[in-house]
């Protein structure tokens, strides 16, 4: 059961501060989670962005943006849910959950992230502002209520995704390939019933996230063999679409199609042999995925040099 929070009126509680471990405290923001905000450089990355120096660096606001305002949602759900979380064999060891951090400390810099993000975000454009807003309000949707709901409750994170590649497109001034936006709904929804797949195997599962009881290994693996394929095939499409080749000058880009058939595989082949399902943790960790996303990336710019 969630308990309500009370934030307080004062400003960072310096006092507070000084009894946490720093390095909690850094686990609190979880910077490690910054990597999801790659999202955010699709665009700039698919339209030649990086050759206008304003573009780039708006770019680059919009991902910092997206970065303090996400870290603020990770400790507002982390405050909500710190007494299940005790529950959860690894969620245990948060900061709030295991007792590192204390409330004032988390609720401060709370606050100072999602401001700080907002003003990054609302001075950069009006747009990017508003879909910052809708992703907080979304988050809160998904805390209170949709990440109750079988199936939704994933669709709900990949939304949070979506809203990233919008940031980096539509949020800086760039027009967003629908291919792209379905490239990113699909390989995000193939992520988060990965994730899912991963957490119904551990034992007692359901105690820390009860939407798991409405699932089953098999419709996972079902939903993660049709997400699998929808990803391949988006990007595919994406690839030999004459808006691309006429936009890019060249029809080469179906050449890393199979760097990216061989990152979906290797991520099946790592959650099925229970050696991971956090998608974060292996794009940081497991060497094949590293070296598939960036020999993708230098294959894509250098394709579009």
């Amino acid at each position: 059961m969630n308990l309500p929070v009370k934030f307080p009126a004062n400003n960072l509680d310096t006092s507070s501060l000084q009894k946490n471990r720093p390095k909690a405290l850094i686990e609190l923001i979880r910077p490690k989670q910054w990597v999801k905000n790659v999202f955010v450089f699709i665009g700039i990355l698919f339209s030649k962005g990086w050759l206008e120096p304003g573009l780039l660096l708006r770019s680059v606001l919009a991902a910092l943006a997206f970065s303090f305002i996400s870290s603020s949602v990770y400790i507002f759900n982390d405050l909500i849910d710190r007494d299940r979380d005790r529950l959860h064999p690894v969620k245990c060891k948060r900061p709030l959950a295991s007792g590192a951090v204390t409330l004032g400390p988390a609720v401060s810099i709370l606050l100072v992230l999602i401001s700080s993000g907002f003003a990054i975000g609302f001075s950069t454009s009006s747009v990017l502002g508003g879909i910052l807003l809708v992703y907080v309000l979304q988050n809160i949707a998904y805390s209170k209520l949709l990440k109750q709901i079988v199936i939704l409750d994933v669709f709900s994170i990949a939304f949070g995704f979506i809203l990233r590649i919008l940031a980096g497109t539509w949020g800086i001034g760039i027009g967003p390939s629908r291919w792209l936006l379905l490239s990113g709904l699909m390989i995000s929804l193939f992520l988060g019933f990965g994730k899912r797949l991963a957490e119904l195997k551990l034992n007692d599962s359901a105690s820390f996230r009860p939407v798991l009881e409405n699932y089953t290994l098999d419709l996972l693996n079902h939903l993660l063999g049709i997400t699998a394929g929808g990803v391949i095939m988006a990007y595919s499409l994406y690839t030999v679409d004459p808006g691309t080749i006429a936009l890019h000058h060249t029809s080469n880009l179906i050449y890393t199609v199979p760097l990216v058939i061989y990152g979906i595989f290797r991520y099946l082949y790592l959650i099925h042999t229970g050696k991971g399902g956090d998608p974060t943790k292996l794009v940081l960790e497991d060497r094949h995925i590293i070296f598939s996303v960036i020999l993708w990336l230098a294959s894509v710019f250098w394709l579009l040099t």
